[in-house]
């Protein structure tokens, strides 16, 4: 006697790939709404608290392409003394994640 076996065929839902895709585009134009623009620059030392979300955005500067496109998790360790808003002062080695060293000084967005 012989078996015959029926596979299961599985049905095309194509408006679930459709929802998926805007979830994730919903996802990621609202992480970027609630950053908040800075420029910034790095030191060599530094003693860490706050934790915030770092992304280059480009340079105030002629240095071509600074971004590596990467983003960076840092600790705030303090706020900058007198008169500079949005300014995050990075450790080489974060800043050297997000842009070219060269660069000296991006523009960023950060978020907590």
């Amino acid at each position: 006697m012989r078996v015959q076996v029926r596979k299961k065929r599985k049905k095309n839902v194509p408006w679930v790939n459709y929802i998926v895709v805007l979830s994730t585009v919903l996802v990621y134009v609202f992480s970027i709404a609630d950053a908040t623009p800075g420029i910034a620059t790095f030191y060599t030392s530094y003693t860490p608290s706050a934790c915030y979300g770092v992304k280059c955005n480009g340079a105030p500067n002629a240095v071509p392409h600074p971004c590596t496109g990467k983003s960076v998790t840092v600790k705030i360790v303090d706020h900058c003394p007198g008169g500079c808003p949005s300014t995050l002062d990075l450790s080489r080695e974060a800043f050297a994640q997000i842009a070219n060293p060269v660069a000296g000084i991006i523009n960023i967005d950060y978020f907590p």
